[in-house]
């Protein structure tokens, strides 16, 4: 009996769905504790809240929607990835880049680097898709 193992591959795809979850963290850093009515962080209406938000706020915002738009293509490429049987060692090195480089994308989309986060952006989708094709024979 073959036993399947969790591949740091498969630990970069945990990170990656965490990433959008920090992403409004930050969004939402330091008003916790303000009042609503003092403009604080409003759990009642979480999403016009953040609709609401401006400079750095408002980029973790729109950080955390570019960061849930790239989850599908990560994961579908890893999965594709680990069962068509890619050089696992590989796979987990392009997994940690890419992970690398979508956390660093957050933090230059935060900075307002937006020509740095665009190349960034870029790089990470490139190396997805060589996670993609890292299979193909």
């Amino acid at each position: 009996m073959t036993y399947a193992r969790f591949t740091i591959a498969y630990w970069c795809v945990l990170i990656a769905a965490l990433l959008p979850i920090a992403c409004a963290a930050l969004a939402k850093y330091g008003m916790m504790r303000t009042p609503r009515r003092d403009g604080g962080f409003d759990n009642h209406n979480p999403r016009a809240w953040l609709a609401r938000q401006t400079d750095w706020r408002a980029r973790a915002n729109a950080a955390q929607q570019n960061t849930f738009e790239a989850l599908p293509f990560f994961f579908a490429a890893v999965i594709i990835a680990h069962m068509l049987q890619a050089a696992q060692t590989r796979l987990d090195i392009m997994a940690l880049l890419f992970v690398f480089l979508r956390i660093a994308y957050i933090m230059m989309y935060v900075a307002d680097l937006a020509k740095a986060r665009s190349a960034v952006w870029a790089v990470a989708l490139f190396v997805n898709i060589l996670i993609l094709l890292s299979a193909y024979r």
